[in-house]
């Protein structure tokens, strides 16, 4: 059998056999030494060792130097050196101390391929445990950028959906910590970044301009967008802006973020499902105005504030006249455009403060507050009379309604919501039954009827 010399041995190693003196000065480094930490065994000698370590780990290092050199044997202690290059790397070490020599013994094996899948994974776990539990988007992209902190030191983290019209709407944009070598444009740059990402249809990785010259050297920084895929229409993008390949590999980055992009998304349209859920609890479906029983809780806080500020409101209560003879003679589509015609026009007079209602049919409510005592309702029931004297235009076929309003006043005809309605309806039948197209102020302190046209 051919003789190996202890050398020999040494040299072939994968891991790395290191020997350091007292105030960790390299002496000797074998040739893996290299592989794993960048710089040759020529480079490595006369370096310290400490001045390799990455920053966060260099206290606990010292610490277990201290330790190794009063004797104890180190078998598994773990911390991270940056490379020549710039990257990270980390290390499993076993030392032990020559108190002949006065010198350390150590081998470093290797073992940033197994840390990154560990973090990975567990990086992983705890995106898809947040986006399960998260009760809304704000929520879910606090917590995942603050898992994406931990494992990746970038300059900011962003999500953007896509807008009805085709823009970009920022719902959360984070700073990280990483130094910016120099950052984008910002609005105009960043929509143009989002479009090209959703184009491209999948990763989308570009480097960030260069620093200015003068400045110390800044290793290369990317700017890495993922679109949100959701069905014909993109949701959206996630984006991390100054990522570093000193402090992260850029693959690693990538892979996490293809993660996190379906997390998101169920999330989003969890959200976004909840949202139309809710609306169509609470919104008329046809003309998009509050239903009756989002209107009753608008009135009856609009109520209290009315009791608490010592103001009055009005309520205005609206049916159109012969509507039902639309539907018998043109059908129900078009008494449908009519509908949603007559809550345009009713949008279009009332105030931002206002609200605007649809109870059902061709039944509509206004609530109008802060009306001062003695102020009277009747302007806006005019306005409205106005309104309606122009036709309405129904794809083509031209159509003339008229509708007959009743008014009712907090506190002048009731004290409670249910009181104030029924006398707004009850004024609206009187109106109708007067021949329509007019407002009718129900009978109280301020009884009176009001025709089309104002009086001259």
């Amino acid at each position: 059998m051919q003789r190996i010399s202890a050398q020999n041995v040494v040299d072939l190693l994968l891991d790395a056999v290191c020997i350091v003196d007292a105030n960790s000065q390299v002496v000797y480094v074998s040739p893996a030494f290299e592989r794993i930490f960048g710089y040759t065994p020529e480079e490595a000698v006369g370096l310290k060792m400490f001045d390799l370590v990455h920053p966060a780990d260099r206290q606990a290092t010292e610490q277990q130097a201290d330790r190794v050199m009063e004797g104890s044997l180190q078998l598994q202690f773990e911390n991270r050196y940056i490379r020549k290059d710039g990257a990270l790397v980390d290390i499993l070490w076993t030392a032990r101390w020559l108190p002949d020599s006065q010198l350390r013994l150590a081998v470093a094996h290797d073992i940033t391929r197994r840390k990154r899948t560990e973090s990975m994974h567990a990086t992983m776990y705890a995106i898809s445990a947040a986006a399960h539990a998260a009760s809304s988007l704000p929520v879910l992209l606090e917590r995942i950028h603050h898992i994406l902190a931990a494992r990746i030191n970038t300059l900011a983290f962003s999500v953007a959906l896509t807008t009805p019209q085709g823009g970009f709407h920022r719902v959360y944009d984070a700073r990280g910590t990483a130094p910016a070598p120099q950052a984008l444009d910002a609005e105009a740059s960043e929509t143009a970044w989002y479009q090209q990402v959703l184009e491209q249809g999948t990763s989308l990785l570009q480097p960030l301009p260069a620093p200015e010259s003068g400045g110390p050297e800044i290793p290369p920084h990317y700017w890495l967008g993922v679109p949100l895929p959701s069905g014909d229409r993109p949701l959206g993008v996630l984006a991390l802006r100054g990522l570093s390949t000193r402090e992260s590999p850029v693959e690693a980055a990538q892979a996490l973020l293809e993660f996190v992009a379906p997390q998101v998304e169920m999330v989003v349209e969890r959200v976004q499902l909840h949202e139309r859920l809710h609306r169509m609890a609470q919104y008329d479906q046809l003309t998009d105005l509050p239903n009756r029983a989002l209107f009753y809780d608008r009135l009856k806080i609009a109520v209290a504030r009315a009791h608490r500020e010592e103001t009055q409101l009005a309520l205005l209560f609206i049916d159109l006249d012969r509507f039902k003879e639309v539907n018998d003679t043109l059908g129900h589509s078009m008494g449908d455009l009519l509908l949603q015609g007559v809550a345009k026009r009713l949008m279009d007079c009332v105030r931002g403060c206002d609200t605007v209602a649809r109870l059902g049919g061709d039944e509509f409510v206004v609530l109008l507050e802060g009306i001062r005592l003695g102020e009277s309702p009747q302007p806006m029931a005019q306005k409205m009379l106005a309104a309606f004297s122009q036709p309405f235009d129904l794809h083509g076929t031209t159509l003339r309604i008229q509708p007959s309003i009743g008014i009712a006043l907090y506190p002048d005809h009731g004290m409670h919501e249910n009181a104030l309605l029924s006398r707004a309806d009850e004024a609206m039948y009187v109106a109708k039954r007067s021949g329509g197209n007019q407002s009718f102020l129900h009978p109280g302190n301020l009884g009176e009827r009001h025709g089309a046209s104002p009086p001259s």
